[in-house]
This record gives structure tokens, sequence and C-alpha cells, in this order.
């Protein structure tokens, strides 16, 4: 693998708020582009498991720009759904990824599963995947994860996605009401981040 730092990077993601955080962990001279700097589409995300697609999103990017392409794929897992929406957490939002949609689903899904849902905790988990792929096809996939329990209510405006609904364990914020300095310290993007920033 390279020993050279990487001064930039692509982040294969359309989604803003993703986007942010990870700009966020990087240092700061990292420069880095996104798919809106060249108008590329996300490619079609068909594996089974985040660490596979988040490879697909790395190489494909890396692969149409000839760059060090960094790609997250990641999503939220509630156990006595099966460990749904998972690898779907986007697509649960609808074609535009819409995350009020995608929260009123989940709310949906477990009533339909137990009338009684919100009486027992609903242990869940956030896990992040991310993938490194260098054009000269040298790849390095890590992920990171934080075991919590869904909210009855949605509560709190910071963060994206599912960040209102997600408590993360000993903790009595959800993700969408702490700070991001305070959501940094715990979250899996953070933890996966971690195994890869000997590379920046």
């Amino acid at each position: 693998m390279k020993k050279e730092k990487i001064l930039n990077l692509f982040v294969g993601s359309n989604n803003q708020g993703k986007i942010k955080e990870i700009r966020d962990l990087l240092p700061k001279k990292v420069q880095i582009l996104t798919p809106k700097n060249f108008n590329l589409k996300s490619p079609n995300e068909n594996g089974k498991t985040f660490e596979k697609n988040s490879f697909l999103k790395a190489k494909f990017y890396s692969k149409k720009t000839k760059m060090i392409c960094l790609a997250d794929d990641s999503g939220l897992e509630i156990d006595s759904l099966n460990r749904f929406p998972g690898i779907f957490s986007a697509r649960w939002g609808g074609k535009k990824s819409n995350f009020n949609l995608a929260i009123k689903r989940v709310y949906e899904e477990l009533k339909k599963n137990d009338a009684n849902w919100n009486k027992t905790k609903q242990t869940a988990r956030f896990v992040c995947a991310l993938t490194i792929y260098w054009p000269n096809n040298k790849f390095i996939n890590v992920s990171g994860k934080v075991e919590g329990t869904i909210s009855r209510f949605k509560k709190g405006n910071n963060g994206f996605g599912y960040d209102p609904i997600f408590v993360p364990l000993n903790k009595k914020l959800t993700f969408g009401q702490m700070n991001p300095k305070e959501k940094y310290k715990i979250d899996h993007r953070t933890k996966a981040f971690k195994k890869i920033k000997k590379f920046f």
C-alpha cells in the first residue's frame, strides 16, 4: 500500500449530510471533490452487505475520475425487524431518500410487528463501512458500529438520516439532539474512520 498521505480525495457520495461528516473527520489539508464536481450519478448498489456496497461505490467513482476515492455505505439495523432497513436504509426514504418518510416507515413497521413496540427496548445499531480505492486497484475496506435503541419519537434536528430516532447505548439523547462534536466521539463513522486515518 502506498505510504504517501492522501491529499486529494474523491468522496463517493451524493448525500450532503454524509459528505459534511466525512469532511469534518478528514484533516483540513485534504482537498475533496464529490460526484457534483463531475456531474456523476451514483452507481447501482446491488451488494448484499454494507462492505460490498461501499466497495462498489469506491471502485466505480475511482475508475470514473482516476482519483483515490473514499466511499461510505451505512445504515440502521433494527433487531426486531430482522436487521432492516440495513443496506436499504436510504431506499426506505423513496427515490429522493427522504428520511422523514424513512423514519415514518420504521415506526409503521415496528407497529405492524408489535402493537406495543414502544413499551419494550428496541435494540438497534448504526453500521458504517468505508472503502478507499486507489486508481492502481489497491483498496482497503473497514467498518465501525455503534449499538443503541430506537427512540419512541423523533427528537432533535442535528445530524441527518435516522439520527433523530437513534439513542446510543448509555446515552439519554438521540444523535439528532447531540451536537456534532459529541456525536463524532462515539458514532459508527468515526469508529470506521479511525481505522483508515493513517492514510491521511
